[in-house]
């Protein structure tokens, strides 16, 4: 039985992620469903300051709290939101995260446990498509609904890699099921 386990949860990993990446659009869980709420917080992926520049934006227009995961260095981003109007108390930086996977697992059972059901979620153009898919498996499993709000991200920047998006879905479906990062595994067997 404990040698059929790891085959059985990568086979449902793997349907789940086949059924997640179909093309059109991604399927919605039935929790999802029911009216939404309105957004309560405003998630920034880390990776451009552009990002937290559109959150402190969108934060002092909806008056919604703002949790930047990964992002620009902690004096930087301190400045940028005073600039856009935000006191301290309006946003919280978390240096947790090495990735988009970790962008998610390392902050949803925070925002679980503090009642969040719907979050604006801010990343580029080139990366909502892969954040979405990891945050849908990732947030989705605690109930937690995400709306993009995409930040261009300039004239060179090209869509992501399928197979990038797809190792990253795989990664969040592992994670959910294991409470593990497959990606972890990897760095703990060298």
């Amino acid at each position: 039985m404990r040698r059929l386990l790891p085959g059985a949860l990568l086979g449902l990993a793997l349907v789940g992620l086949v059924q997640l990446t179909r093309p059109g659009p991604l399927p919605v869980p039935s929790f999802a469903l029911s009216p939404a709420a309105q957004p309560q917080l405003i998630l920034v992926l880390g990776g451009d300051v552009a990002r937290e520049r559109r959150a402190g934006q969108l934060a002092q227009r909806y008056r919604l709290p703002v949790v930047v995961s990964g992002g620009s260095n902690p004096e930087y981003a301190q400045w940028l939101f005073h600039q856009e109007g935000l006191g301290p108390h309006q946003y919280q930086l978390d240096y947790r995260a090495r990735d988009t996977v970790t962008n998610f697992t390392t902050v949803v059972d925070d925002l679980k446990g503090s009642g969040i059901r719907h979050v604006l979620l801010v990343t580029s153009s080139d990366h909502m498509e892969r954040a979405l898919l990891v945050g849908r498996i990732i947030a989705g499993s605690r109930g937690i609904q995400l709306t993009p709000v995409t930040v261009p991200c300039g004239p060179r920047c090209l869509p992501e890699r399928r197979s990038k998006v797809w190792r990253d879905g795989f990664r969040a479906l592992v994670w959910v099921i294991s409470g593990r990062d497959p990606a972890q595994w990897a760095v703990a067997g060298r």
